[in-house]
């Protein structure tokens, strides 16, 4: 299965990060993307997934991070996604919750990249937290097709995925789905996201999948810090509210991040082993 957004450049991961993926190779997930949140990020996410199979890059800005963009940013960012490992302009969006940056700044950040992905063709990773309806707007004023714009860690309202699902996006599912109390909402609206638009990520070293039941031989989830090879765990509870098997929603997730993000075909056995999955 496929990771589609994993923050493998935090400090969080600075002990231990070779063997963070090693255990997440052990425990089935063959391919991450690891997310850009500044230019800074960017280029360590370009540098850590050189020349490491299975592992790819975003590059962008965080709308946390709109207000330090200096001069020369936007040039930057699109230097990195010349890369071969860059798949997609982001993390890029509004967040209105917390408002680290000025919402003028994020406005301004996003548009710009949502425009850049649209220019080169890449597919947009968006964060969008309470900007009602901002973030929509923007990607329509884009110009961007809609099956190059992927909705991040949805945690929304059944109003917010039906905006996103009615433009035509691809929406991502975490660790929120798992837990008890605030993941309620994600639960019952994960079975209406349609089978070709639906991928899962883990967003670590944030949202580990807390509460989540027994998952197919995959390590049980200990400490605080989430990380890639408990991706199982999200899949194990997306299958459950879909009424599918985990072995179902591993091969329809990774063949849709690979059909979005445009990466490589998967390993002749990864692909033996998900024939037959049934939903």
């Amino acid at each position: 299965m496929i990771d589609v957004g994993a923050n493998l450049t935090n400090a969080a991961f600075d002990a231990d990060r070779d063997a963070v993926i090693a255990r997440a190779r052990a425990a089935g997930v063959d391919g991450i993307v690891v997310t850009g949140t500044s230019v800074a990020e960017s280029c360590a996410a370009a540098r850590l997934v050189a020349g490491r199979d299975g592992l790819w890059h975003t590059a962008g800005v965080h709308p946390h991070d709109a207000k330090s963009c200096a001069p020369g940013w936007l040039d930057e960012l699109e230097s990195l996604l010349e890369g071969a490992a860059a798949v997609a302009v982001g993390e890029a969006g509004l967040d209105f919750h917390r408002n680290y940056s000025p919402p003028a700044e994020q406005r301004a950040v996003f548009a710009a990249q949502a425009e850049l992905a649209a220019a080169l063709g890449l597919p947009l990773f968006v964060h969008d937290r309470e900007s009602k309806g901002e973030t929509a707007r923007i990607l329509k004023a884009s110009g961007i097709a809609p099956e190059q714009v992927l909705i991040h860690c949805f945690t929304g309202t059944r109003e917010d995925l039906a905006a996103w699902l009615e433009a035509g996006y691809h929406v991502g599912v975490t660790g929120w789905i798992c837990d008890a109390r605030r993941g309620a909402a994600v639960r019952e609206l994960t079975p209406l996201i349609p089978d070709d638009r639906l991928v899962i990520e883990t967003d670590a070293p944030f949202l580990l999948p807390r509460a989540a039941k027994a998952a197919s031989g995959a390590p049980r989830p200990q400490g605080r810090r989430n990380e890639p090879g408990f991706l199982p765990w999200v899949a194990e509870e997306v299958a459950r509210v879909r009424g599918t098997t985990v072995a179902h929603i591993a091969a329809l997730t990774s063949s849709n991040a690979r059909r979005f993000f445009r990466l490589p075909p998967a390993p002749a056995d990864a692909v033996a082993a998900g024939e037959g999955a049934g939903g």
